[in-house]
């Protein structure tokens, strides 16, 4: 069973654009629906961290409304994070799923036992993937992720009885 989710966030939970004001002051768009399967999956009693390769304010606050604490920001090699969440939870790899976009996410897919892309994701990156997903990144890729392993898991009723 999977345990732990890892999640790349440009081009996964956003669209991958980037966007500035006048003030340069930076802009990204997330998708609900994705946000909505990260509270599900948690309350589930599953966990769920964020390996990103740039800093972003705003991705911490994103991460922090919907109640993961495990949020990696400027991480060059995304590997050696996804070791160490091992070790700290005590996992092994065939428990952790991951969803990247784009070749600076292949040293976390080495370490993962079940690796997702969205459907916009970068031509040599699908190789790399078990999962190829119908949805863009920003546009519930993620949701899309949460729900395939849930079903493959035999969780729906569970997750129905949260909202019936």
């Amino acid at each position: 069973m999977i345990e732990l989710i890892l999640l790349d966030v440009d081009g996964t939970l956003t669209n991958g654009g980037l966007s500035y004001n006048s003030d340069l002051v930076e802009f990204k768009t997330f998708c609900i629906k994705d946000g909505l399967g990260l509270v599900i999956w948690q309350k589930l009693g599953k966990k769920v961290a964020i390996i990103s390769g740039r800093d972003s304010k705003i991705t911490v606050f994103r991460a922090k409304e919907l109640g993961i604490d495990s949020i990696y920001m400027g991480i060059a090699d995304k590997g050696k994070v996804v070791s160490k969440l091992k070790d700290d939870f005590g996992l092994h790899a065939s428990q952790i799923a991951c969803i990247g976009d784009d070749l600076n996410d292949l040293s976390m897919f080495k370490e993962c036992g079940l690796c997702f892309v969205p459907n916009d994701c970068a031509l040599w990156i699908r190789d790399f993937a078990d999962i190829v997903l119908n949805s863009n990144g920003g546009q519930g890729a993620v949701r899309e992720m949460i729900e395939y392993i849930l079903m493959e898991e035999g969780l729906k009723d569970e997750v129905l009885k949260f909202y019936q």
